[in-house]
């Protein structure tokens, strides 16, 4: 038997709650795709007003200039 899948690229951005943490988020996220036996490959970045924040907190690079 064949399995046929496909695969859709997700663009964008998930508004939450300030006092979202990105962990709990990223639990939430990957659990809902787990629950329906999807798979994901991608990565995440934190953005506050406008700007990727780097691993140690501080804000990096304006979103908009990609």
């Amino acid at each position: 038997m064949i399995d046929l899948r496909k695969e859709f690229e997700i663009q964008g951005c998930v508004e939450v709650a300030a006092d979202l943490s990105q962990e709990v988020f990223w639990n939430k996220f990957i659990g809902f795709i787990e629950a329906n036996d999807w798979t994901f490959g991608g990565g995440i970045n934190e953005i506050v007003d406008g700007f990727y924040i780097n691993s140690d907190g501080t804000k990096g690079r304006y979103v908009l200039n990609e």
